[in-house]
């Protein structure tokens, strides 16, 4: 069985551990756990991880967040994943900081890479992690903190955070969504 697990970010230095990145940051973590490399690809940033008779395709795509749709749809079809072995970790500025929510489907919630994502795919009903970012900013700097940096304070938060959302990766390939979310409801 073969699984797609996207991370939502945009490439380039600037945009490096920056809140809107936490997808990147969680498949970095999911990596280096696992002594995995990423290697850039058609779209993308690519590793393979095999566990429990199950191979995870791990994807940070190159193609801005904007655009995450295409580079998601192409791996599903290279790959032939079932569209239910799909799922997309993303940063959330509606959730408390730290917080993980696990959905089975939803709007786009004017995320703009989900937005793509709908677009693309046509649907909504794939699973997603949504990794609460905060949102400690002045009314008009939603852009500056959501491309901005973690502060030091964030940064321990987001060292506890970060292996329980590699968990919930692990327990999605092995044991599915519905299971998953009623193992990490109040994690």
């Amino acid at each position: 069985m073969k699984y797609l697990i996207t991370g939502l970010g945009n490439i380039g230095d600037e945009y490096q551990h920056t809140r809107h990145n936490i997808g990147f940051d969680v498949l970095d973590a999911f990596a280096k756990a696992s002594n995995i490399c990423f290697e850039d690809k058609r779209y993308g940033a690519v590793a393979e991880y095999k566990f429990k008779g199950r191979v995870f395709i791990l994807l940070k795509p190159s193609t801005f967040m904007n655009l995450s749709g295409k580079a998601i749809n192409y791996w599903l079809q290279k790959e032939n994943i079932p569209f239910e072995n799909f799922l997309v970790i993303l940063d959330d500025l509606a959730l408390p900081l730290g917080t993980l929510r696990i959905k089975p489907k939803g709007s786009d919630g004017g995320h703009n890479g989900l937005k793509s994502i709908n677009e693309v795919l046509g649907r909504q009903d794939y699973t997603r992690v949504r990794f609460g970012i905060g949102n400690e900013f002045s009314k008009g700097y939603q852009v500056d903190f959501v491309l901005g940096k973690w502060t030091s304070d964030e940064k321990k938060i987001l060292e506890t955070r970060i292996p329980i959302a590699v968990d919930i990766i692990k327990s999605f390939g092995t044991i599915g969504t519905q299971l998953t979310m009623t193992q990490f409801s109040n994690k």
